[in-house]
């Protein structure tokens, strides 16, 4: 098997797609609660979309998070549309779970 660093000459490299969420959770009392809804909201995510999702801070408050989440396909389009959809559903998801989304924003890492 041929391993190399750099892409054949031939080929363009693959789209890559992050997506960010800051999630606020009003509700939450304890760091039980904060892990419930963030873990909750990750796994719901991945099952939803093929897209990898990772919690991206340190635990500093329990009303809050930051999820990261990354997608990778041959077509600029599909991500965009895949990440307008990621953000549709996290948004409507945090709802059921008693938070919201304070801000997100997504753009092709190059």
């Amino acid at each position: 098997m041929r391993c190399s660093v750099e892409p054949p000459r031939n080929r363009q490299p693959m789209p890559l797609a992050q997506l960010t969420i800051d999630l606020r959770i009003e509700h939450s009392r304890s760091l039980k609660d904060r892990r419930q809804v963030v873990r909750s909201l990750k796994d719901r995510l991945r099952q939803g979309f093929n897209v990898s999702v990772a919690e991206l801070d340190e635990v500093v408050t329990w009303q809050s998070a930051t999820i990261g989440i990354a997608g990778i396909s041959s077509s600029r389009d599909y991500l965009r549309g895949q990440m307008e959809e990621v953000q549709k559903t996290a948004s409507r998801i945090a709802a059921e779970l008693g938070a919201e989304i304070a801000d997100s924003w997504w753009d092709f890492v190059e």
